[in-house]
């Protein structure tokens, strides 16, 4: 497993021994497209990373689900909540396509931090990362209009138009797909 984790760019910054100990609690998983790996008001008892594949994370509405978020290779997908508070998250996260994901039981995880402060700082930087990237989206979302949205997603992530329905990205950029069909049609 250690040779696995050791070509996954999250793990890139540990130390051979760091990566070891890692390994030693890592599970590699596979799942098929359209499982929900991690399910809104429950308590989320690993911590995953994204070896193949895409998933999205969303949270359902009155009507509708709002998507939130896209992992591609080498994404963590985890529950905050669960993460950091013990307490059932508020999202869900789907599998988009068949995948094959490295899984950590959280309390192996929160028993490394204690045990190696490197894996502690490790843990820190990955988490203070996703919290950065969180609130660039809500930023972007606030002020940005929808087509420049688009427009960034497509360049940042120019496979996921490939790979994702059209009704999970338009809900993403918090459009209708007609908007979305508009926007592209005027590229």
């Amino acid at each position: 497993m250690q040779k696995q984790l050791k070509h996954i760019a999250i793990f890139k910054s540990l130390s051979n021994d760091a990566l070891l100990a890692v390994s030693n609690h890592s599970q590699e998983v596979s799942y098929p497209k359209g499982t929900i790996l991690i399910r809104a008001d429950k308590i989320e008892p690993y911590f995953y990373i994204l070896k193949s594949g895409i998933a999205r994370a969303y949270s359902d509405g009155e009507n509708q689900q709002i998507t939130f978020w896209f992992g591609e290779s080498g994404s963590v997908l985890f529950s905050f909540n669960s993460y950091i508070n013990d307490k059932p998250g508020y999202e869900n996260i789907e599998l988009l396509e068949d995948c094959i994901l490295i899984r950590i039981r959280l309390t192996d995880l929160f028993s490394l931090y204690h045990a190696n402060i490197e894996i502690a700082n490790w843990g820190r930087k990955m988490a203070e990362q996703e919290l950065i990237a969180t609130e660039r989206r809500l930023i972007d979302r606030s002020f940005k209009g929808a087509a420049e949205r688009y427009q960034e997603f497509t360049d940042q992530s120019p496979a996921l138009l490939k790979r994702v329905a059209l009704k999970h990205i338009a809900s993403y950029l918090g459009v209708t797909q007609v908007t979305l069909s508009r926007i592209r049609a005027g590229k």
